[in-house]
């Protein structure tokens, strides 16, 4: 039986309903039990395809927040075999809650590099996605940016973003730190708030949509945002938001562009561990690497993995080599440099 909770955080009901189903599942052979962060629509060719391939069913529980802290609290009767997140914030996350286990697996191994994958081995990356600027067409001209110039003056009352302490932004930000070291970060950080042309809000998209109404002229955003809007049937005035801007893959040049990813972890009390390592080594291969970046407008992990012909079509860039073990470390320090500035309460700070 595949269990699907729906909704933001875990109600009471929505728990205990999917708990109970997914122990059921678990006592069953040739199957898998999956928490994600994934919305289930974004994973489903993918599990489909492992089912396919293997027979293993896959039974998941979806919620938008909350799932580390229920793995910790189901404890030693957690029906989790694999958690499903993105970011790497929260995929080390898990790893501090004590919830995952690690895996020793050249096949994953071989195919996620080292950069991309925990130390140790308890979370693995399988897309990624590039903190870009999203540029007016038509009020920036410039075709190339780095992150650093972000805090030239030039740009004062014209930068949107989101939350300064939202897990996207910490992540730039903790690779700004690990760069630049703590003292630089912070100058930083407090010479964008003062050109930012609001307090941050919203989303990534409702950037692009203050870009496309003229309240800003660039942005912050996931690269994947981009494909969203572009194919977007049910809300098209999103796709005029999106046809308002370009991408620029910040310092292309040099460093390379920020990026983060979507991941996995093994949990620590998998009940059907060889069906979740099975699962493990198939999100890795390239073929499962091809279509879960393709359904969610990112990059494949795996070398040699072609993007999408819509994500191929926003150009190509260098990507930040620097570890995500390093930039998981710096997080802390990103998080309270935002407070140290106000970053949050606009240029006005």
């Amino acid at each position: 039986m595949k269990t699907l909770l729906k909704g933001i955080g875990l109600s009471v009901v929505g728990f205990a309903l999917g708990t109970t189903g997914l122990v059921a599942s678990a006592q069953a052979e040739g199957e898998v039990n999956i928490y994600s962060y994934r919305q289930p629509e974004l994973i489903k060719p993918l599990l489909d395809a492992f089912t396919e391939k293997t027979g293993v069913k896959t039974n998941v529980v979806f919620a938008k927040k909350g799932l580390g802290e229920r793995m910790k609290a189901e404890g030693k009767n957690s029906p989790a075999d694999i958690l499903l997140s993105v970011d790497i914030g929260r995929l080390q996350g898990a790893k501090d809650l004590g919830v995952t286990q690690a895996v020793e697996n050249d096949a994953i191994n071989g195919n996620i590099p080292a950069n991309l994958r925990d130390a140790e081995g308890h979370w693995f990356g399988l897309t990624t996605r590039a903190r870009v600027i999203y540029a007016s067409k038509d009020r920036v001209a410039q075709d190339s940016i780095t992150y650093e110039e972000l805090a030239d003056p030039k740009w004062k009352g014209r930068i949107c973003t989101r939350s300064g302490q939202h897990v996207y932004s910490i992540g730039l930000f903790a690779s700004m730190v690990a760069h630049k070291g703590d003292a630089e970060a912070q100058k930083w950080l407090e010479a964008v708030r003062d050109n930012l042309a609001r307090k941050p809000t919203g989303n990534d998209r409702a950037q692009v949509k203050s870009i496309f109404a003229g309240e800003c002229d660039i942005s912050l955003g996931n690269t994947y945002y981009m494909g969203k809007m572009q194919t977007n049937e049910k809300d098209p005035e999103q796709k005029d938001w999106a046809d308002s801007v370009r991408i620029l893959f910040p310092n292309s040049a040099d460093r390379g562009t920020h990026v983060n990813i979507s991941g996995m972890v093994l949990a620590k009390h998998a009940p059907n561990k060889d069906n979740a390592v099975k699962l493990m080594e198939f999100l890795a291969s390239g073929d499962a690497q091809a279509i879960y970046a393709a359904q969610n407008f990112e990059y494949p992990v795996k070398p040699g993995v072609e993007p999408s012909e819509l994500v191929a079509s926003w150009g190509t860039f260098k990507a930040d080599p620097i570890s995500l073990n390093e930039i998981a470390a710096k997080r802390a320090k990103a998080s309270e440099l935002v407070d140290v500035v106000g970053f949050d309460n606009g240029p006005s700070s």
